[in-house]
């Protein structure tokens, strides 16, 4: 008996004129360990939200054919017990606490079983040991790091003893140590508690970690895929579909090495290391320099800056320059302030001494309002900028704001919708919009300003290869044809490594490091002390015996006109 059965499954969103599963079928025992990749919009999410009953009681549609798990047609279980067999652990963490306390949102649903006293202290102090909660037990769940938020979720959940675990994205919103490190959590705790786990994700180098039994590839509504993840790595349907695939697979196929030979692509000690030592070295040696131009003068000074929050210091004597023209990308754990310095450069927060300059000008008689029209600011959480609700009018709503004529408007607006992926949508109402595609919208409404700064906040989170591809490539030519300065604060190494000049790693309130992106990217010691982690190129490096500073920028400028 399968944990979970789908069977020629099809289902339309009341809201969409269009279904968004087609005859999807497929069967998952208990025990293993899948991933669920697709682009943004294909209905991966969909998938989840059928599985744990959210659709079709919570999101209504028009809902064919069959969904069994446990044997048990879930269209006969309301969601409440459905809740016991699929526990859930959602993309966004913040959504799902609601306890005031770390151990009160552990045994929140321990209370709502009316379980006695003592067995609901002695499982909940099981699980604050088992997924080491126990020190910020007493914590508020907003004051907790990303990795410890996803921890006490994964507790709260865990804690009915459902059999089958589902993660809607548990990378988005993690540093890449965290993500690693919540990837071997999953993992442990699936072969101690013989949990069926599925992963809906598309940062596959990251998820691929959990050695998954099945790699399922969802596109337009119809699994195109469900093998295990070497043969689907092996069928180059991945990057078909515009999903990314692991970087050193990227690399030996560039270098010339046939992928469709090897039937291990996932474990990259089972290749033929004097093969791939050749090959990696002769693409290293055809190697054309790609010269970038030398920034431009001071654009955004931060001098002698000093905040602090009421139980926090954050800054102290803190300097930082960027420079006109540069794409710098700031990196670090959770919590090392990059979010508040975003926060304190356009306005939301106040310095307690110290003074910002922007292009030679304090900024500190200026307004939020007008500090936006010269630094453009996209939040990490779309919701908190979202205020219209259609696509088109929420892109549209800041030159109406400025007042200009409703031609310009139009032709602004479908121009960056077309780049951004969404003009088809430009009608639809944002709330019928997945997360990652309120992401896109909240870009867009940025991006449509043409300010002199950029900043981002986590941009890619949430976003397929092709639409990370399409926003950053007009984020580059922004900055390529207008002499735009960027500023791109991020978890995604391939982000820093493929489009940034300048690379920041900050830690604790401090820059630990200001460099070219490969160099820091070869930088063990670093990369562990930021919480970050290298990617698959430095491993691939180390396999073949080769440079990995080169071999990193070597593959950026291979893909440079992509």
């Amino acid at each position: 008996m399968p944990a979970v059965t789908f069977k020629n499954v099809n289902f339309k969103y009341r809201v969409q004129s269009q279904a968004t599963l087609h005859d999807v079928s497929f069967a998952f025992d208990y025990g293993e360990k899948i991933i669920i990749a697709g682009p943004s919009g294909s209905g991966k999410t969909t998938i989840g939200h059928l599985i744990n009953g959210l659709i079709p009681q919570c999101f209504p549609g028009n809902l064919d054919g069959q969904i069994l798990v446990n044997d048990q047609d879930v269209s006969k279980l309301d969601i409440f017990n459905l809740s016991f067999a699929v526990a859930t652990v959602l993309q966004d963490t913040d959504s799902q606490f609601v306890g005031m306390t770390v151990a009160e949102d552990v045994s929140f649903l321990l209370e709502n079983e009316n379980i006695d006293h003592q067995t609901l202290l002695k499982k909940t102090n099981h699980w604050l040991t088992e997924l080491n909660l126990q020190s910020v037990k007493n914590h508020h769940p907003q004051e907790l790091s990303g990795g410890q938020k996803q921890r006490v979720s994964m507790a709260g959940v865990l804690s009915s003893d459902s059999k089958i675990l589902l993660f809607d994205e548990p990378l988005a919103n993690l540093d890449p140590a965290a993500g690693r490190a919540a990837i071997q959590l999953i993992s442990q705790l699936q072969k101690k508690l013989n949990l069926t786990v599925i992963i809906i994700e598309h940062r596959l180098e990251e998820a691929l970690k959990i050695q998954a039994d099945k790699l399922v590839i969802i596109s337009r509504g119809k699994i195109i895929a469900n093998d295990t993840p070497d043969r689907v790595l092996q069928s180059g349907v991945v990057s078909q579909v515009g999903l990314r695939e692991p970087l050193y697979l990227t690399a030996l196929k560039k270098a010339g090495f046939d992928l469709s030979l090897e039937k291990h692509l996932t474990d990259l000690s089972s290749l033929n290391q004097e093969l791939v030592s050749k090959k990696i070295s002769n693409w290293l040696n055809t190697q054309i320099s790609v010269k970038k131009p030398n920034p431009g003068q001071l654009i955004l000074s931060i001098k002698n800056l000093f905040f602090s929050y009421p139980k926090q210091s954050v800054f102290k004597d803190f300097n930082l320059d960027f420079y006109a023209g540069q794409i710098t990308a700031i990196v670090g754990k959770n919590g090392s302030g990059k979010s508040t310095f975003s926060n304190l450069v356009t306005g939301f927060l106040k310095q307690d001494s110290g003074q910002i300059f922007f292009d030679g000008q304090s900024l500190d008689s200026l307004s939020v309002k007008e500090r936006a029209d010269k630094i453009g600011y996209v939040l990490q959480n779309p919701n908190q900028m979202i205020s219209q609700n259609i696509v088109f009018d929420e892109v549209a709503y800041g030159l109406k704001l400025r007042e200009f004529n409703p031609e310009e408007i139009k032709t602004r607006v479908r121009r960056v919708l077309k780049i951004s992926g969404l003009d088809s949508m430009r009608h639809w109402p944002v709330s019928a919009l997945s997360f990652g595609q309120k992401k896109r919208v909240t870009i867009a409404s940025v991006l449509v300003l043409e300010p002199q700064i950029l900043l981002l906040d986590e941009p890619t989170a949430g976003q397929d290869y092709l639409n990370y591809r399409s926003i950053m490539n007009f984020v580059a030519s922004l900055n390529r044809e207008h002499h735009t300065s960027i500023i791109v604060i991020t978890h995604d190494m391939h982000l820093m490594l493929e489009y940034a000049d300048r690379a920041l790693a900050l830690v604790d309130g401090k820059i630990l490091a200001d460099d070219r992106p490969a160099v820091l990217l070869s930088n063990l010691e670093l990369l562990k002390e930021a919480s970050l982690a290298p990617t698959s190129l430095y491993n691939l490096a180390r396999f073949s015996q080769v440079d990995p500073i080169k071999l990193s920028e070597r593959l950026v400028e291979s893909e440079a006109d992509l």
